[in-house]
């Protein structure tokens, strides 16, 4: 079967990345986050790789199916928590962890006839305002909890920051301060920590923390290479030289002639286009890793195909190897040529990719 585009997974630097990352915050505990295909790494790969891992967490209960079915023992947190009776009861099957943030999935375990001790995360909005119950609500929350049918396994405690990978202190310490006003005096685990508080914010790590997409080597924070902290990209992204040609002085390359050879110059195109997970939005200009060296992309991202001006890369022919992103191209800078963020680029890789796991 012909590879021309493929995302390569290196298993030893996910590994390591996660080593890495306890050595940040020594003595919490991990919830490796592997929400949205593992950030689009592949799930089940990625789980069986950080096997060292204390948790996983996981946005939709689909995910944790997937995960159980594959073998995977470990905790798996919800981290949407569940919505129905029908989930609920797919949750205490699977020994699920719920994280809860609403008075509803209160009411889904309260009349629940299931005798299963799940393990819950009350969630506390402390400045996000997107999920978790508010300073005020808190109490009453958590009381309700204590007193279910069927007592919890564990109650821990968690909030989400909003802007820790800004920088922004203040912000961020208005969160924290937020949190333990609420939760003082209350002897339950907590967890904080995202990729960028665990980077960042030592005050903010928590008993537990929850690295995203620190996990998969790319910085949280746009002032900051991810191998400033030690961390090594996951994917690389590989393409292959399909064709190559020479553009006269004037022509337009792709769609639109968006791009005009000022003159004569060497053109290779590549396979991956936005079917793939390069955006359209990608500026020309932007570095492609042709034979090793940087080459910049000319004219309009097409559906299963890009150009780039190799006039100063040797020896380009079909079949030569390309990069658009990993260790030697760092995502991160890729997606600010696209006007989005490292996230991005790599959920959206899609299924038409393969993974080749190492």
């Amino acid at each position: 079967m012909s590879r021309l585009i493929r995302a390569v997974i290196d298993s030893d630097a996910l590994r390591s990345n996660l080593r890495t990352l306890r050595r940040y915050a020594p003595g919490a505990r991990v919830v490796a986050v592997v929400k949205a295909n593992a950030y689009g790494h592949g799930l089940i790969p990625t789980a069986l790789a950080l096997g060292d891992a204390d948790a996983f967490g996981v946005a939709r209960i689909d995910e944790g199916i997937a995960l159980r079915a594959a073998g995977i023992t470990q905790p798996i947190v919800l981290l949407e928590g569940i919505f129905t009776s029908d989930e609920l009861a797919e949750a205490a099957l699977r020994s699920f962890d719920l994280v809860v943030h609403d008075t509803r999935q209160i009411e889904l375990l309260e009349r629940s006839p299931s005798a299963h001790a799940f393990v819950l995360w009350l969630k506390i909005d402390t400045g996000m305002n997107r999920l978790g119950f508010r300073s005020e609500e808190f109490s009453a929350a958590l009381s309700r909890l204590e007193r279910l049918p069927t007592p919890p396994k564990e109650l821990r405690l968690l909030t989400h920051l909003a802007r820790a990978d800004e920088r922004d202190e203040a912000a961020t310490h208005e969160q924290l301060a937020r949190f333990d006003a609420v939760t003082r005096g209350i002897a339950l685990p907590r967890s904080i920590g995202n990729s960028a508080a665990i980077l960042g914010t030592s005050a903010a790590h928590g008993d537990w923390i929850r690295p995203g997409i620190a996990l998969y080597g790319v910085s949280p924070f746009a002032d900051a290479s991810a191998q400033s902290f030690g961390l090594t990209p996951v994917m690389t992204l590989e393409t292959t030289v399909i064709a190559t040609r020479r553009v006269a002085r004037g022509e337009g390359v792709g769609y639109g002639a968006a791009w005009r050879a000022e003159r004569d110059t060497p053109i290779a195109i590549l396979a991956g286009g936005y079917g793939d997970c390069v955006p359209r939005s990608l500026a020309a200009g932007a570095p492609v890793l042709v034979n090793g060296r940087r080459a910049p992309l000319v004219g309009r991202v097409s559906m299963d195909m890009i150009a780039v001006n190799v006039a100063e890369v040797p020896d380009v022919q079909v079949g030569s190897r390309g990069v658009l992103w990993g260790a030697n191209l760092p995502v991160e800078e890729v997606a600010r040529h696209a006007g989005t963020i490292g996230y991005e680029l790599l959920c959206r890789v899609s299924q038409r990719v393969p993974r080749q796991i190492r």
